[in-house]
């Protein structure tokens, strides 16, 4: 069999496959139908300093091959997190990735303070407005993810910061850069693109917030596509998300450089989507004739 094992920036995994943030929750409902020990690691569901009721319903609309989704980071805040999560997390040894939001860099400094080496690594979602820039979120100017990564990084004493990039932006190898710059230790990206649907009978968008993020099956090669520019721009990790259904897809991104994956929608069309990626990786490996997973990284081929 072959060696599964990767590391990003410390944080050794036994595998490459990370549950994204906001479509595994805290882990413990998926955990009724397979041990989550399995995985690589768990990016919790976004949190903030204080709960969130989220958006207004409906906030959910499936489209072909994609989702869109307008939840509106809904979770009962970092406390109630730490009081009710965390060890269970921990018992099950899998890498704990905090995703975690907020309105103004204040609010941001404050969570990662609060987390600091109580959790193997902080996930800075920097797709939430920034309120002093009229709503405009942190992720669009590269200026502003310097900023945030920066702020963020200077609360932060014991635990690797990783910065999740949103594809709504000129240019992806620009902000990957900035993050960089600004003390980041890791990339994730892609974080879902913005988009609409209408329900024509009512003429009105399907979605009560009128927009939402897309994700699913359908933006993976636009995700592979700006994985590859990240990973050609800098020289900190890279984990790559958007549209992974299969190993196949996985190995999609490592060879684009991707240190490891996230994997989101597809845990909503097959519960047991994680570990069938897991054991087709090691298939794929074994039925070509490699030993360790790291010797496909950045392997593509131009």
């Amino acid at each position: 069999m072959a060696d599964l094992k990767v590391n990003i920036c410390g944080v050794e995994l036994k595998n490459p496959v990370i549950a994204a943030s906001g479509t595994f929750g805290f882990g413990k409902e998926f955990n009724e139908i397979y041990d989550i020990s399995c995985l690589g690691g768990i990016s919790t569901k976004g949190l903030t300093l204080e709960p969130r009721a989220g958006n207004p319903t409906p906030r959910i609309a499936e489209g072909d091959s994609v989702i869109l989704n307008a939840v509106g980071l809904q979770n009962p805040g970092v406390d109630v997190f730490l009081r009710d999560d965390l060890a269970f997390l921990r018992e099950k040894k899998v890498a704990i990735v905090a995703n975690v939001a907020g309105r103004t860099l204040d609010d941001y400094a404050g969570i990662c303070a609060r987390l600091d080496g109580l959790v193997d690594m902080i996930e800075l979602n920097i797709s939430c407005p920034n309120v002093k820039c009229g709503g405009m979120a942190f992720g669009i100017r590269p200026e502003s993810v310097e900023e945030v990564t920066r702020v963020s990084k200077s609360a932060l004493a014991r635990t690797p910061l990783m910065v999740k990039l949103s594809p709504n932006v000129e240019s992806i190898a620009a902000n990957a850069q900035a993050a960089q710059r600004g003390g980041a230790d890791a990339v994730s990206l892609i974080n879902t693109l913005t988009g609409m649907v209408i329900d024509i009978e009512r003429r009105r968008p399907l979605l009560a917030n009128v927009t939402g993020g897309v994700s699913g099956a359908g933006i993976r090669p636009i995700a592979v596509r700006m994985v590859w520019e990240a990973c050609s721009a800098v020289d900190i990790p890279v984990v790559g998300m958007g549209g992974i259904t299969c190993a196949e897809d996985a190995l999609q991104f490592m060879m684009a450089g991707a240190v490891a994956v996230q994997v989101g929608t597809a845990n909503f069309t097959d519960t047991l989507a994680m570990p069938k990626i897991i054991e087709g990786l090691d298939r794929w490996l074994d039925a070509h004739g490699v030993a360790d997973v790291n010797e496909i990284r950045g392997a593509l081929r131009l």
